[in-house]
């Protein structure tokens, strides 16, 4: 799982993502030709961020939210985390809160549970690409079986500007 791109893709994804069954994008995904390159990959599922133009967000949803190994998921860029959800989040968490909640936005990899809503697994990957304020390039990888999380890994793909050919 990655996000916040920005337009750049690391080769090194291919590399730590080659064993897994698909690829999860949350947001600021920084151009179509990214995601194209990921679908041929491997399957995607991707949701659209702040930054992302019109023809991302024809072809991409805001909120992807779906059934994966017995596990509610739902996918959006701007969510926050527990005690800091955006208010759209927020309301729609009220209502049915999912298993796994998957967002980007903030940069910052995390990894919580929130107990407030069924013990919610909240997953950020932090920022994938070379701008912004972020030090370090960040991916979640982990195994999803039959109603269990398991090998959770928090991956660093180097510094920020760093651009491994």
């Amino acid at each position: 799982m990655l996000s916040d791109t920005h337009g750049f893709l690391d080769r090194r994804v291919f590399e730590f993502f080659s064993d897994v069954d698909e690829v999860w994008h949350a947001g600021d995904v920084g151009g179509i030709e990214l995601l194209d390159e990921l679908k041929k990959f491997k399957p995607l599922r991707a949701v659209y961020g702040n930054i992302d133009d019109m023809r991302l967000r024809t072809e991409y949803p805001e909120d992807n939210r779906f059934m994966l190994e017995g596990f509610d998921v739902w996918i959006t860029h701007i969510g926050g985390y527990p005690e800091h959800y955006s208010s759209r989040v927020r309301n729609i968490l009220q209502a049915k809160p999912p298993d796994i909640f998957v967002c980007g936005h903030s940069h910052i990899l995390r990894v919580m549970r929130d107990v407030k809503y069924r013990n919610m697994l909240c997953l950020n990957p932090g920022a994938a690409g070379v701008h912004g304020f972020h030090k370090i390039k960040t991916m979640l990888r982990f195994t999803l079986d039959n109603k269990k999380v398991t090998s959770m890994e928090a991956i660093e793909l180097g510094k920020r500007g760093e651009i491994l050919e």
